[in-house]
């Protein structure tokens, strides 16, 4: 993995959530990920299970953006940097994801660690 391909993979994330395609979340991940949305939480686990949990309640379409970027990588292992914004809730919310990943480049573990920011006083 290198900071060019994680970032690659961090845009066709954005792409398979922003297109709720079943073919393109599996295309992420590889069959045996875990994927843990939160720490403390259980994680999601195999390709099916995590593309079925996309698709169990997904955004609308145009209700959010996100931008994500490469912040280290060491052999297998990638972090990221981001935001994702809910405009019309006015909620964003600052991301870092861990992921390890396989000789394919597909994600073989996943965990996401989000906070919201809060909000500007008026």
């Amino acid at each position: 993995m290198t900071h060019e391909t994680f970032q690659v993979w961090l845009d066709r994330y954005i792409a398979a959530w922003r297109s709720g395609s079943a073919e393109d979340i599996a295309a992420l991940f590889s069959e045996d990920v875990v994927y843990t949305y939160r720490p403390f939480r259980p994680s999601v686990r195999g390709r099916e299970a995590v593309v079925a949990s996309w698709l169990e309640n997904p955004d609308e379409p145009g209700s959010w953006s996100a931008e994500y970027r490469t912040l280290a990588v060491d052999g297998d292992v990638a972090v990221s940097i981001g935001e994702t914004r809910y405009p019309n809730e006015d909620k964003t919310y600052s991301n870092i994801f861990v992921c390890r990943f396989n000789d394919e480049n597909e994600c073989s573990e996943f965990s996401e660690w989000w906070v919201e920011k809060p909000r500007a006083k008026d």
